[in-house]
């Protein structure tokens, strides 16, 4: 046997290695988890890298995923082996089309990253209700546990669907396996080649349509012979089976490890068995041989070939001495009579004497960590008297008790393996280091290796916990590190609100990243932190990464020093050796930025050595932890349920705290209570220089900066440190001004800072920890000052930001080039508003339990906001708007009616025909309702009390749709021109950041020519598609294109006459994105979206058709000539085109001469529409 060769990977690469040998075409579309497994694939063949039939693969990014499913259909039948990689809703679209491809018998291979459906929320995290989905399509169905088993199977799925002529779905765990990283054995090409079957091959070739051998297929048929012709195909899949059993026992003579259609592990006389599929066989696995020891008789059935389920394979495989087997579903299929592997295994046993008693019950939804406390519960459950059926394991089901007990939670770790958990911020590059420090350890050792990374839902900003094993022996513990023996905290913030100690082993480590000295660290740290610390004698570690970190010119990037810092700490390799290594990562990674990030990156790894110990008193354990306490004035829903999973203690809720919100339902504006003080450095307000413009809170992406206006009594009352001056403008100078900064809302992007125009700049970015006085501050001038409406806001800028923004606080990632806009619309328009949403980006920051940004005013009225799908928002938003209109409709004729009656009061008869007069009015309609509501409560007749009952559709309603380039250009594109077309009153704002963003930055049509993008490694090759101009095409479809950092007026321009336009409105907003590498950082969006405009790579322009009806050229370019010769040296300033540079040199400058071609092409398409004459002709 040839040498063995490791690689330290995870499961999404080992998919993407092995299809790559074994395809020639692959259709991709972006969808977490597997998205990696497209981008891997499009990289490789960009950089020409070879399958085993010495090609490269063919790589071609579609729409939808129904558009990828259509075009893998094609390509086999065009004769080409062809793959593809999704997960969840993008699985569900391909249904149709996997229903056709298994009854035209094409040997087709989805690799799928198992991910939970969306049902009464979004969940990007694992479970297999999707593959369950997708068991009637008549695809055989592979299960692969580890990210050595999807290294060793998935070449099973290739070559078993060639030979059978049955297409695969190889599945493995979303997340779970998909990104964790393992140090595996690799699959070399050559010992792999001679088993692709070449007959199959050429049959395969011959079947494909062709005008050599012209055929029908595809046809219709009638109930006379469909029935027949389904049969037929049953030999196909009694084959299956022995073919793929034959392909895995060649593997094995490939790679020494043996698989099975079922695996059997345990006690070979067990009286007790549990049948699972998937990563938790690992967990049980370590809970068998824990069992055994204790002199259990236990055993663990692993399903791998799903379908088609062999039922005599299964009964092989399990001990006839088991008298009691639990079947573990991680899926939920309601209403049945138990879920689809229990059902199975149920229908085995159906009619055999001396049947074994089978329970079913459900592990694991949502990548909810499955422990061996949990798999010990479900065997301690098996050995009852009457064990429980439709159980539930890992949850506390106190509605209607379905869950089991649990026991302490234990290690089953191998002596001598290294735990550790590392804490940090979204963007602040914890998880990369870990990563790299996992690959270090891996490749440069004999050292096994684990790592797995856990998020919140925010963007960049949210938390991240990275868990790392080492050991000697294979780590097979596919669950969260829970007794580690080093912990670092890389967010001083943490301290106090995560409990990240919990479970530390004693004698175990700690390291902090903080500016405080030893004194100061005494008094900031927690009670609850020192008494651990005492408590369990932990090694105590401090180390200013983030002070270090500016001094390098690394800005808020702490993650290389503070991975320096771990291994002179853990001592897991010689510090040397990291330190060489980890320089050797940094040339590798950075060197195609230059000398100085490769200078600066090095520089972090030598200074990670300032790491020092702080000496932890006995007396610390003996401390009294602090009381956990309630948010005064905050909802039930927050303190019960939101603070909980905002500390990450979300898994521990039990199932009544939903009761109530059993459709998945939020109260509005929980962020305001969340107060993550995550910010390093946030803004000082010099109000000597400020000139009240109040740009800097229009440009906040987080709402975390307002101006207030002040009554001379609320100056006496506020806080001293509250400093004001003479409100300057039209009805503002009987008030005071003050520009209050959120310290704890605040993310610190810098954005406010950089737009401030004032001579000497107004704003100062300082430590968070010198602007802690201004926590008080803030809460006096929201809950006391409050937002007076003593100026028009719709008049101008300034004036809107007096407004209280009804969208603050988002979990959008700092200096995010989206938010701004969304926040501008709700100070307009938010108390009429209702918002559909597509999935993206802006969902995320926008809904993810519990934090809903969203808000009312203080009269209850605010924003209400929902999400569908991704694909089908345009639809969905047109759907709200239609049932509103309707009942509105009906509303009116209610009125009208009622106005009739004699018996009303006059003020009744008024405010009824005030409302009747102004019931479609923008501005005036609300107003109307108000005074409407009040008489009707007054009223006792039956009548008024029907239209009163209708209250909530009395006002006019501003219906808003919103979502990102994904969604608009690609796979939501055809919904969102009929939506358009249909001419109805819809209003929609497109947040172009031309990437598929949310899912780690794919291209879409919207990303220009030249710009680098997953799916398009070697840069864009096709212009950018132009969605203005296409819906403008219409005629009758208001459109605008803005960029709020170039001109904030037209922006505020273009929102009141989109919102007043009788019809169809578009907004396309630019959009920068940290998926962009501005080099200028993302403290500097705005003054992007300038420079874009500027040079000529974005254009502003308004489409208003009600222009026309004045003789007027709809058409109005409101950018100025560009400064082309700007152009070139924009484009070099984000990572997105300077690395095609790096990458591809030699084709970089003429995708970069092309790339301005086009925008000089699409410029003078704008220039000539704006010269059109629309004057009155004969």
């Amino acid at each position: 046997m040839a040498e063995k060769k490791f690689i330290t990977c995870d499961g999404n690469y080992a998919a993407a290695y092995v299809s790559y040998l074994f395809s020639e075409v692959a259709a991709i579309y972006p969808i977490t988890p597997s998205s990696t497994m497209a981008e891997l694939v499009d990289e490789w063949a960009a950089h020409g890298q070879k399958n085993l039939f010495g090609d490269t693969v063919r790589v071609l990014e579609m729409q939808s995923e129904a558009g990828a499913a259509g075009a893998v259909h094609g390509s086999l039948q065009s004769g080409a082996l062809t793959s593809t990689y999704t997960a969840s809703q993008g699985l569900l679209l391909m249904l149709p089309n996997m229903f056709k491809m298994a009854g035209e018998l094409l040997p087709a291979v989805f690799h799928v990253s198992a991910r939970t459906v969306a049902t009464h929320a979004l969940s990007i995290f694992g479970d297999h209700s999707d593959v369950m989905s997708a068991r009637t399509t008549g695809f055989a169905l592979l299960s692969t546990g580890s990210v050595q088993e999807v290294m060793d199977l998935a070449a099973v799925a290739h070559l078993a669907s060639l030979t059978s002529r049955v297409p695969f779905l190889h599945f493995f765990d979303g997340f779970r396996t998909s990104h964790e990283i393992q140090k595996i054995e690799k699959l070399d090409p050559e010992s792999v080649r001679h088993l692709i079957d070449m007959k199959a091959l050429k049959a395969f070739r011959d079947n494909a349509l062709s005008n050599e051998h012209p055929v029908t297929r595809g046809t219709a048929q009638n109930p006379d012979v469909y029935f027949q012709n389904r049969e037929a195909s049953n030999p196909f899949y009694m084959a299956v089976p022995e073919i793929v059993e034959k392909y895995m026992a060649e593997l094995a003579k490939v790679t020494g490890r043996k698989y099975n259609l079922f695996d059997y592990y345990g006690d070979p006389e067990a009286t007790e068995a549990i049948v699972v599929m998937g990563s938790v066989a690992d967990t049980a696995r370590e809970v068998v041989d824990h069992l055994t020891r204790q002199g259990r008789k236990v055993g663990l059935l692993v399903v791998r070939l799903y379908r088609p389920f062999s039922a005599a394979h299964f009964m092989r495989a399990m001990p006839k001495s088991v008298k009691r087997i639990a079947v573990l579903d991680r899926t939920k299929e309601s209403g049945a009579t138990g879920e689809p592997l229990y059902c199975d295994v149920r229908s085995i046993y159906y009619g055999q004497p001396n049947a074994p008693i089978i329970v079913g019950g459900r592990y694991g939804l949502s990548s909810k960590d499955t422990t061996p406390a949990q798999i010990i519960a479900v065997y301690d459950n098996l050995a009852m008297a009457e064990p429980k059926h439709d159980f539930t394991v890992g949850i506390v089901d106190d509605v209607t008790f379905r869950s089991l007990p649990i026991g302490e939670e234990i290690s089953l770790a191998d002596a001598g393996t290294f735990q550790g958990k590392f804490y940090g911020l979204g963007s602040d590059g914890t998880v990369g280091a870990n990563k790299n420090s996992i690959k270090i350890i891996g490749e440069t050792t004999d050292k096994y290796c684990q790592a797995y990374f856990a998020y919140d839902s925010k963007k960049s900003g949210g938390i991240t916990t990275s868990h790392l094993r080492f050991g000697d022996q294979p780590i097979r513990s596919p669950y969260l590190v829970t007794t580690p023996d080093f912990v670092a905290c890389h967010v001083p913030s943490y301290l106090g609100k995560y409990d990240m100690l919990r479970g530390i082993r004693k004698g175990g480590s700690f390291l902090l990243n903080c500016s405080w000295s030893d004194a100061e660290i005494a008094e900031h740290l927690p009670n609850s932190v020192k008494r651990v610390l005492a408590q369990r004698e932990v090694k105590f570690y401090a180390i200013d990464a983030t002070t270090v970190a500016r001094e390098i010119g690394l800005g808020n990037r702490t993650n290389t020093i503070m991975q320096s810092a771990f291994f002179k700490i853990a001592n897991v390799i010689s510090y040397e050796q990291a330190i060489a290594e980890m320089k050797r990562a940094i040339q590798k990674t950075f060197g195609k930025k230059g000398e100085d990030v490769v200078n600066k990156n090095c520089a972090a790894v030598d200074r990670g050595g300032e790491v020092r110990e702080v000496k932890v008193p006995a007396e610390w354990a003996n401390l009294t932890p602090e009381a956990s306490h309630r948010i005064e004035g905050a909802p039930d829903f927050v303190n019960n349920v939101a603070v909980p999973m905002n500390n990450q203690l979300g898994d521990d809720l039990p199932v009544s705290a939903f009761v109530g919100r059993e459709n998945g339902t939020l109260p509005s504006g929980t962020t305001r209570w969340e107060k993550r003080g995550i910010a390093t450095m946030v803004p000082e307000w010099i109000s000597s220089n400020c000139i009240q413009c109040n740009q800097c809170a229009y440009v906040c992406p987080h709402a975390a900066i307002r101006p207030f206006l002040l009554t001379e009594e609320e100056v006496k009352n506020a806080p001293k440190q509250a400093v004001t001056i003479d409100g300057k403008g039209t009805g503002l100078k009987d008030y005071k001004f003050r520009m209050q900064v959120s310290v704890l809302d605040c993310t610190g992007c810098g954005n406010c800072a950089d737009v401030c125009p004032a001579k000497e700049k107004a704003l100062v970015m300082k430590l968070t920890d010198t602007q802690t006085d201004q926590i008080e501050v803030w809460d006096y001038m929201e809950k006391k000052v409050g937002y007076k409406a003593v100026v028009d806001k719709f008049a101008n800028v300034k004036n809107s930001q007096f407004a209280r923004p009804l969208f603050e606080f988002s979990g959008a990632c700092a200096g995010c080039g989206e938010t701004p806009y969304i926040k501008t619309i709700t100070q307009l328009y938010g108390e009429r508003m209702i918002v559909a949403n597509a999935t993206g980006c802006s969902s995320i920051y926008g809904g993810s339990s519990p934090s809903s940004p969203y808000c009312a005013n203080e009269h209850g009225r605010g924003v209400a906001w929902a999400n569908s799908l991704f694909e089908d928002n345009a639809e969905f938003g047109l759907g709200i708007h239609t049932g509103v209109e309707h009942i509105r409709r009906r509303v009116y004729a209610m009125a009208q009616e009622l106005s009739q009656c004699a018996s009303l009061k006059e003020d009744t008869k008024k405010a009824l025909q005030q409302w009747l007069s102004q019931w479609d009015d923008n501005l005036t309609s609300q107003e109307a309702s108000n005074q409407l509501a009040l008489a009707l409560e007054k009223e006792t007749d039956t009548k008024a009390k029907e239209l009163l009952a209708f209250q909530q559709y009395f006002s006019k309603k501003s219906i808003w749709i919103f979502g990102g380039d994904g969604w608009a250009y690609d796979i939501g594109y055809g919904g969102l021109d009929h939506v358009l077309a249909s001419g109805e009153n819809v209003k929609v704002l497109v947040l172009d950041t031309e990437v598929y963003s949310n899912t780690g930055g794919q291209a879409s049509k919207s990303t220009p020519v030249a710009a680098v993008a997953k799916f398009a490694a070697s840069g864009k090759r096709i212009r950018k598609k132009d969605l203005g101009l296409m819906a403008a095409s219409y005629g009758y479809v208001y459109v605008a294109q803005v960029a709020v950092g170039a001109d904030q007026n037209q922006y505020f321009k273009a929102l009141k006459e989109a919102e007043a336009y009788p019809g169809p409105a578009l907004i396309i907003a630019y959009a920068p994105c940290i998926n962009h590498g501005l080099k200028s950082g993302m403290g500097a969006t705005q003054r992007e979206q300038k420079l874009a405009v500027e040079c000529g790579y974005w254009h502003l322009f308004r489409y208003n058709p009600l222009l026309e009806r004045e003789n007027k050229n709809p058409f109005t370019l409101d950018s100025k000539e560009p400064k082309w010769e700007k152009f070139q040296d924009f484009i070099k300033g984000e990572v997105r085109y300077s690395s095609l540079q790096q990458g591809f040199p030699e084709e970089a400058a003429a995708l970069f001469a092309a790339a301005e071609e086009n925008a000089r092409w699409r410029y003078n398409s704008y220039l000539r529409q704006s010269q059109l004459n629309f004057g009155n002709e004969a």
